[in-house]
């Protein structure tokens, strides 16, 4: 029997292990690749207090902190969890787990826009990060793929740190509200709609896109140093779907101030959460506030 049982290896759930494992709750964590911590897919990390290097790096320092407190690290998938009175199932592919709290942890996956060399280029100019990665791209040439909010928000960052930016649209127009798309035409940001980007072109790093315009019916190719896809991301949330956890519609966990869910004992960290700014400093700060949280409930005996 685990005091807290953590679904997700990345920031928020290492964070939340540590944590845990501080209060000296007995502590397990569950790691997986299916969804891979975005944190690993990151080239470089220039803005997390204190550390430089890439996101690989980061990630096992994490680990190796919280398996040194204590916490005890499994290399398995979690299939689903289980309620039962006050305490918890997890259920991996390889056994099953028991536990009195537990903390999802379990990330998102930024949605690819299946283009010719996207995989292949990831860290080599294309991103799904602007706040991340732009600081790279001052000065530079880069195209941000996408119609919605995320895309233009991204769009106008971009522009206002010194990229010369292109949005791509595949719809008709942009998809957001009239005030944003006001401040990307006030800074004169190049807009192209009803246009698709089939592949990404360079020896080694990003250099060019071939896109297709449906108005013009016309296949061409625009330079740019960087590819940001803004098309939204896709929480790993359906592990908890059967514990009734409440999740919005976009499928994020609903979670208060104190990352609580709608069901006693369970809690809820990082990208798996509605947060609005999904970053590693951030993950980590939800993912502290969880593991505290679960350590009230545990030794006060409330759901405070």
């Amino acid at each position: 029997m685990y005091d807290v049982a953590i679904i997700g290896g990345g920031p928020a759930g290492l964070t939340a292990a540590l944590y845990s494992a501080r209060y000296g709750l007995k502590t397990v964590f569950f790691e997986t690749v299916d969804p891979v911590s975005q944190l690993s897919l990151a080239a470089k990390i220039e803005n997390y207090p204190g550390f430089e290097g890439n996101g690989m790096e980061l990630l096992e320092k994490m680990k190796e902190q919280a398996v040194n407190a204590g916490a005890e690290w499994k290399m398995e998938k979690v299939e689903k969890v289980e309620k039962t009175g006050d305490t918890f199932t997890v259920i991996t592919e390889s056994g099953e787990y028991e536990a009195r709290s537990i903390i999802v942890a379990t990330g998102g996956k930024h949605r690819e826009a299946g283009i010719e060399g996207e995989n292949a280029f990831i860290g080599r100019g294309v991103s799904y990060c602007a706040t991340c990665d732009g600081n790279f791209f001052r000065g530079k040439k880069v195209i941000v793929y996408g119609s919605g909010k995320e895309a233009i928000e991204d769009a106008i960052y971009l522009h206002d740190i010194g990229c010369e930016v292109v949005v791509i649209s595949r719809t008709p127009s942009l998809r957001a509200e009239k005030a944003l798309i006001d401040e990307l035409e006030k800074r004169q940001i190049k807009v192209l709609t009803s246009t698709t980007i089939r592949k990404i072109i360079g020896p080694g790093k990003v250099e060019k896109v071939l896109v297709y315009s449906r108005e013009e019916k016309e296949e061409y190719e625009i330079e740019a140093d960087g590819l940001f896809i803004a098309i939204g991301m896709r929480p790993a949330t359906d592990v908890v779907a059967e514990l009734g956890v409440e999740r919005d519609h976009m499928g994020y966990i609903r979670v208060d101030k104190e990352q609580r869910t709608n069901i006693k004992g369970v809690f809820a960290a990082g990208d798996c959460c509605d947060n609005p700014l999904k970053q590693v400093v951030t993950a980590c700060g939800d993912g502290a506030v969880a593991a505290s949280s679960a350590y009230r409930y545990l030794t006060e005996g409330l759901d405070f």
